[in-house]
C-alpha cells in the first residue's frame, strides 16, 4: 500500500502558490486548452469517443440495470466514473514535476471527459435535454464543483447555480464563454496543483501517479454527488 501524503500547511501554500503561477503557463504548452477544448470535450462526452458510449446511452443501460430506479442508476454511473477518473489519474500522474509539462494536457482532457460524461448522464437521467445549450452550460458550471461555484454565484462570475442555468427561461449565449474559459483555467489549476502538493510533498514519482489517481478520483466523486444534488428531476411536458 503506498504510504498517504501529508503535506504540511506550508507544502500546501507552496503549492497553491505555484500552481497560480504555473496554470496560464500550462495553458501556453497545451494551446488546445481553451473555451473551443472544454467545448470539445463535451460534446465528444456527449456523443460518445472511442470504446465510450454516448453518455445518455450508458446512463440508460444502467437505469436498465436498476430495473427503472434513477437514483440506484446515478449512483452506478458516479461509481463508475470514479473508477475511471481513478485509473486515468494514476496513468498520466506517472512521472512526477519534472514531466508534467508533457502529460498536464492528457490529464486535463482526460478528466474532463470522464466528469463531463458522468455529470451529463445524470443529467439525463433525471429528464433534462443533453441538446439543450441551457443544459450543457450547467454541466460544466457543475465540474467547477460546489465551493467554487458558490464564490462565483456570489462575485456575480456566474449569474446562478447549475439547476437554474439548466431551466433559465432563455439561453444567454455569453454565459457559453464565460463558462468555457473558467473551467479550463480551473482544470489547468487543479492538475497543476495536484502535482505540486504530490512532488513537494514526497518527490516520488509513483508514489505521486498513486495519489493523483486518488485526487483524481475523490475530486470526481465529489462532482458527482454535487450534480445529483443540482439536476433535480424535470417535469414532464
Amino acid at each position: 500500500m503506498a504510504p498517504r501524503l501529508k503535506p504540511s500547511g506550508l507544502t500546501k501554500g507552496l503549492a497553491v502558490e505555484a500552481a497560480r503561477q504555473l496554470a496560464p503557463r500550462a495553458v501556453q504548452l497545451a494551446p488546445g486548452l481553451t473555451q473551443s477544448f472544454v467545448r470539445e470535450a463535451l460534446h465528444r462526452a456527449i456523443q460518445g469517443v472511442g470504446p465510450l458510449p454516448p453518455a445518455a446511452a450508458a446512463a440508460d443501460e444502467q437505469l436498465r440495470e436498476q430495473r427503472g430506479n434513477v437514483d440506484k442508476a446515478i449512483r452506478e454511473v458516479i461509481e463508475n466514473h470514479v473508477a475511471y477518473a481513478g485509473v486515468e489519474g494514476l496513468a498520466t500522474n506517472l512521472g512526477g514535476l519534472i514531466t508534467a509539462t508533457v502529460v498536464a494536457p492528457a490529464s486535463i482532457a482526460g478528466l474532463a471527459l470522464i466528469q463531463c460524461r458522468m455529470v451529463a448522464g445524470i443529467a439525463h437521467l433525471r429528464g433534462h435535454d443533453l441538446d439543450d445549450p441551457r443544459v450543457r452550460n450547467a454541466i460544466l458550471v457543475c465540474i467547477l464543483g460546489e465551493d467554487v461555484v458558490t464564490k462565483m454565484v456570489k462575485r456575480h462570475q456566474v449569474p446562478a447555480p447549475p439547476m437554474a442555468i439548466a431551466t433559465a427561461p432563455h439561453h444567454d449565449p455569453t454565459l457559453d464563454r464565460t463558462v468555457s474559459a473558467v473551467l479550463a483555467g480551473e482544470l489547468v489549476g487543479r492538475v497543476v496543483g495536484k502535482r505540486m502538493v504530490t512532488t513537494i510533498g514526497k518527490r516520488v514519482p509513483l508514489v505521486g501517479g498513486a495519489v493523483g489517481g486518488v485526487a483524481d478520483a475523490w475530486s470526481t466523486w465529489r462532482v458527482g454527488r454535487y450534480a445529483g444534488r443540482e439536476f433535480l428531476p424535470r417535469a414532464a411536458r
